[in-house]
């Protein structure tokens, strides 16, 4: 394989607590009735804007209610940082053995493809020490929102990867979605925000139980027809 792209939330990072807490308080600061955590889930991995817009039942971004969000995640996230374990964002099982294996791999680059900012993947970047571990990083500031493939297809131009040899990990049906889009193959986690069955009915090739599944995954994946 010449690429594999990672989404971050629900896949890499378990952020499902911060990112619902953050939405409960940003709609009830606002005015709004939060439609409950399914659906607070379902919108994770889309631009931050739309997915409240969503969220909300809107037709459009409203500003104010982004603005409430960033400054609501942004006290939860220092909070978390000041010792509160309620607010962590932990890597999920397996993920760090799975990233250091893959990293060793002569020829494989490793990507991320998410609905955060620029800024919010670096954090996460320096947080875990990933530092030059990601050979491409597409965030909401880089690109249209999933599952449009912008991500994808400035990713393989980036590192001059082929379609047909990368392949797109994640846990929403965006990252599914987009990576069909791509001509990449789409790879689903069962650990995530979304339930698995749903991505496989949308055309995920492979899932995982495990992170620790995902090289012996891609080398299959070679030899898989497209």
């Amino acid at each position: 394989m010449d690429l594999v792209i990672f989404d971050l939330d629900g896949t890499l990072i378990d952020s499902e607590k911060i990112i619902l807490e953050s939405q409960f308080e940003t709609f009830a600061r606002c005015g709004f009735r939060h439609p409950g955590r399914e659906a607070g889930l379902g919108v994770i991995g889309l631009t931050l804007d739309i997915a409240l817009m969503r969220l909300a039942g809107l037709t459009e971004p409203d500003e104010a209610l982004t603005a409430t969000y960033r400054e609501v995640f942004g006290r939860m996230r220092r909070e978390a940082e000041s010792g509160d374990p309620a607010l962590d964002e932990p890597l999920f099982p397996g993920v760090a053995a799975m990233l250091v294996d893959l990293a060793a791999r002569p020829g494989l680059k490793l990507g991320i493809a998410t609905g955060k900012s620029r800024r919010g993947a670096d954090y996460i970047i320096a947080r875990h020490g990933w530092e030059g571990l990601f050979a491409t990083i597409q965030t909401a500031d880089d690109a249209p929102s999933k599952p449009h493939p912008g991500m994808i297809l400035r990713a393989l131009a980036e590192t001059g990867a082929r379609a047909g040899r990368s392949a797109m990990v994640g846990d929403s049906s965006f990252d599914m979605e987009m990576a069909l889009a791509a001509g990449v193959a789409p790879v689903a986690v069962s650990w995530g925000f979304q339930p698995v069955a749903g991505l496989m009915a949308l055309g995920a090739r492979h899932s995982l139980a495990h992170a620790g599944e995902l090289p012996a995954l891609l080398d299959a994946l070679v030899n898989e027809p497209a």
